[in-house]
């Protein structure tokens, strides 16, 4: 009998153990798969993957694909840029479903710049995941995600500039110079944007000069400056009291300009060099503002299509709606084509400096 008990309490004992010990990314993976390795300092890493006042954390290079799509699940310095907007696309079909049901949706040619926006949406969120989670493969696998990652800000500056058009415009602004030659520009601008990041990146090498931020900076600006124009007439000639979508379109422009700031200056990592490695880099704090600017719009976009839907097609005409609607994929392609001629010119550089190395 008292061996009995015995056995069972050393049972229960291996259990407790058991539960109490702190599961591991191994305990979920089939022994077949590779893990990913542990993370090293910069100096273990080529200059290419080397972030300014980011001293470690960085994934090795040459592993299995399967690692960095594991590495998912890993702690690394690029963890919380993959999550901010890994988890903003939940938040944004979350929000997509109670508009939805608040406010009412039909899918129809007044509805299409609408959709559009969050066609945009995700592809950005898409190609960042992608860009972050898996260019520390190589140097290949660096420059042609970060490309298509400029794909994805080109195509969000024109979704949003469709919403922005056919939504939150006002007559008069419309009837200006800049109205009427928004939506060309829009496209423009944003292939524009998409050019100049690409060239800007396989232009420049690392320590990146300040040549690099202006080719950057400037068509993504213009670019800005021209998408925003039709909000920020409205918020200065419109009563606030009487449009509730407004403190929206304050809010993202607020997210957006904070993000930029973030964007542009390395900070806080810049001051604790080391100290932000894993949280609180200048670039994750960007992803976060920038993911809220989207919730944010698509907040205020539903709110102006709600108050508008039914003049949507008398005040525009079907037709100026299909053109707009029709030249957002045909922008997807142009910048598509863009980052692979980008990357066929990358990859014929590092091809001659593999060849000179040897």
């Amino acid at each position: 009998m008292s061996h009995d008990i015995l056995q069972r309490l050393s049972t229960l004992t291996l259990n407790i153990k058991h539960l109490g010990r702190i599961p591991h990314l191994s305990d979920f993976i089939p022994s077949s798969l590779p893990l990913p390795s542990p993370t090293v300092t910069a100096s273990q890493v080529p200059s290419l993957f080397r972030e300014p006042y980011i001293l470690s954390g960085y994934r090795p290079i040459q592993q299995d694909w399967r690692c960095y799509f594991l590495s998912l699940f890993q702690r690394h310095n690029e963890s919380l840029n993959v999550w901010t907007h890994l988890l903003a696309g939940p938040v944004l079909l979350l929000r997509w479903w109670a508009n939805i049901g608040a406010l009412g949706y039909t899918l129809d040619a007044a509805s299409l710049p609408l959709s559009l926006f969050l066609v945009s949406s995700f592809t950005y969120l898409f190609f960042s995941v992608a860009a972050h989670l898996l260019q520390s493969h190589s140097k290949h696998a660096h420059y042609f995600f970060f490309f298509m990652d400029y794909v994805g800000v080109a195509v969000y500056q024109y979704g949003c500039s469709l919403g922005h058009y056919f939504y939150t415009s006002e007559p008069a602004w419309r009837e200006s110079c800049i109205g009427l030659l928004f939506l060309p520009g829009a496209a423009f601008f944003g292939w524009l944007s998409c050019a100049g990041c690409c060239f800007a990146k396989s232009r420049y090498r690392r320590p990146y000069p300040l040549q690099r931020k202006i080719c950057q900076l400037i068509p993504t600006t213009l670019a800005y400056l021209l998408d925003i124009s039709p909000v920020a007439h409205r918020l200065l000639t419109v009563s606030w009291t009487q449009e509730p979508s407004l403190p929206f379109h304050a809010l993202q422009i607020a997210c957006f300009l904070l993000s930029a700031l973030f964007f542009s200056c390395p900070v806080p990592e810049r001051f604790f060099p080391g100290q932000c490695d894993f949280v609180g880099q200048g670039h994750q704090i960007f992803h976060l503002f920038l993911s809220l600017c989207t919730v944010f719009q698509l907040e205020a976009l539903f709110q102006d299509y709600a108050r508008r839907r039914d003049m949507v097609v008398e005040v525009f005409g079907e037709r100026q709606l299909w053109w707009g609607c029709v030249s957002f994929p045909a922008l997807f392609l142009w910048c598509i084509l863009t980052a692979l001629v980008s990357m066929r010119h990358m990859n014929k550089q590092l091809q001659g400096k593999q060849e000179r190395d040897e």
